[in-house]
């Protein structure tokens, strides 16, 4: 009997404990994960100082520290949860979308460890695991609620319809805001990662300077953003005024460049909650971790009769315990995988 026709039919565990296993970029992480909503253990080991050297992440690199680092990030999760592998009732994987090298490392692991121990192998999205981050949040969050996607490679308004029904109501048609947040910190001189950075500076800056609101005359879809040509028009002020020989307040442009780079988000999700009568927001991906997004969205939904979903700054960037958290939600469906699942670089949400 193969591995697939033995655990396919397995009885669901009445509490589940999900060990969730992310490895997409350059975070490696190991999370266990009770009945969706309970962290038991959360363990990563980053390598982006390695990647800081060159400006941003480096594929090789990044799949070269999967493999010396995911086992002892497994480990660690168990010692911390005080469990054994055979505890595990089912391992949540990134299955995409991410570095490919990068997620083949985490796939393989899991199939490992789920072939050995006859335990249920369970593929996740990582777009969705971002998302799920908001049930460990708050552990009483139930669906419909509208969420802003907002990481390196995604930006997104989405309403959460119920648990497995997403619909997005509008995205990127070109750059994530993460992504114009690394490349406006490469032409500020500041360091990878460029986001936290970006928002350091911006704090000893003010929003002075003139920047263009994103389609503004765009016929496409309401709740669509634009981030291209707001890193391009950051771009072009620092060139022309160094070409100059003006002097660049950096920190008022990291602060103009973060208002109009976030304001819209939150703009954007308000609508989306005011126009679906739903009476909470959650905030999922990277971009999440942004004091002052998080603090305009605070500030934004005070006394509006709107409920606001923060996970922790930790449960915002890439980490095991979304996909564990996920990883449960396809457990229950028993949307359980063969050993012939593979890495894909994108995958719909």
């Amino acid at each position: 009997m193969s591995y697939f026709e033995k655990i396919k039919n397995l009885p669901l565990a009445k509490e589940p404990i999900i060990m969730g296993i992310e490895t997409s970029c350059d975070e490696t992480a190991v999370a266990i994960i009770k009945n969706g909503r309970e962290v038991l253990a959360d363990e990563i080991i980053s390598s982006a100082t390695e990647h800081a050297r060159f400006g941003g992440v480096v594929p090789e690199i990044a799949s070269r520290t999967h493999t010396t680092a995911i086992l002892t990030a497994t480990e660690r999760a168990l010692k911390s949860a005080n469990m054994n592998l055979s505890d595990i009732d089912a391992f949540a994987v990134t299955e995409g979308a991410g570095l490919l090298g990068a997620l083949l490392v985490g796939v393989s692991f899991a199939k490992s460890l789920a072939f050995s121990t006859g335990k249920p192998l369970v593929p996740v999205s990582h777009i969705r695991g971002h998302i799920a981050a908001s049930y460990i949040a708050d552990k009483n969050l139930k669906p419909p609620f509208i969420t802003i996607l907002a990481s390196g490679g995604h930006t997104a308004i989405v309403a959460v319809d119920d648990y497995y029904n997403l619909k997005v109501l509008g995205s990127t048609i070109d750059d994530a805001v993460g992504e114009a947040f690394d490349k406006v910190a490469r032409v500020l001189g500041l360091s990878y990662p460029g986001g936290p950075n970006v928002e350091r500076l911006a704090k000893e800056g003010s929003n002075t300077v003139i920047l263009p609101k994103m389609l503004k005359h765009y016929d496409g879809g309401e709740y669509d953003f634009s981030y291209s040509g707001l890193k391009t028009a950051v771009i072009n002020y620092v060139h022309t005024a160094e070409s100059k020989g003006l002097t660049v307040n950096r920190a008022d442009v990291a602060n103009s460049f973060q208002h109009a780079a976030v304001d819209v988000l939150v703009e954007k999700a308000l609508k989306a909650a005011k126009e679906r009568g739903y009476d909470t927001i959650a905030v999922s991906g990277g971009v999440g971790a942004n004091g002052y997004l998080r603090e305009t969205l605070k500030n934004a939904t005070l006394n509006k009769g709107i409920k606001l979903v923060l996970p922790e700054k930790r449960y915002c960037t890439d980490n095991g315990a979304m996909i564990g958290a996920e990883g449960y939600l396809q457990y229950l469906k028993r949307n359980f995988a063969d050993l012939t699942l593979n890495a894909k670089a994108v995958v719909p949400l």
